[in-house]
């Protein structure tokens, strides 16, 4: 139930934050260090209709497949983690003036499904879906070309996409959903 409440969240930042002037809460790598909480509000920034609602479905599947692979409340906390985690992995990139958007947030969410799938899966079957679906992410990734040109006009769309927030989200979810694992598994005290 938390992983629903974490998407259910990050759903209604997008929804909040539409309305609100782009520059005032949007990721810019200059101000990282002197406005931190850019790192947290860009979820908020979308730059058309089309955009948003593509998030907002990519959220819902995200949500959706954390329900269905039983994720636990330590893994939604391992995806809010990766939220400001997903916008700072954006530095290695300054030419990237400006970012908005949930994308980042939703490849966050299923990189953090896929290793707990992969890490925990009680049956063959679930370890092969999990296999399976992490190969696919991965491909999907590296078919984006994450380090090449900064913004791409991907057919179809009226906005500029940054491939590289998908990897800096997804690294970002299985480093944290890692962690979340290592420390579940250690003795207490």
């Amino acid at each position: 139930m938390a992983w629903l409440g974490v998407a259910a969240w990050f759903a209604a930042c997008a929804l909040l934050g539409w309305p609100l002037p782009h520059e005032a809460i949007d990721w810019q790598p200059a101000l990282a260090f002197s406005q931190p909480w850019r790192a947290f509000t860009a979820i908020g920034v979308h730059y058309s209709g089309a955009h948003l609602i593509g998030n907002l479905a990519g959220i819902a599947l995200a949500g959706v497949y954390g329900m269905a692979a039983l994720a636990p409340a330590r893994l939604a906390c391992a995806w809010l983690a990766a939220w400001p985690l997903t916008h700072l992995g954006l530095l290695v990139r300054p030419e990237l003036q400006h970012y908005g958007g949930l994308s980042g947030v939703v490849h966050a969410g299923v990189a953090a499904i896929v290793v707990w799938v992969l890490a925990t899966g009680r049956t063959r079957a679930q370890r092969w879906v999990g296999a399976l679906v992490t190969i696919g992410f991965v491909a999907k990734l590296l078919s984006e070309s994450p380090w090449g040109t900064t913004l791409r006009h991907p057919e179809g769309w009226d906005i500029a996409v940054a491939p590289l927030v998908h990897t800096t989200g997804a690294l970002a979810g299985a480093l944290c959903a890692l962690v979340a694992i290592v420390l579940n598994r250690q003795p207490s005290p």
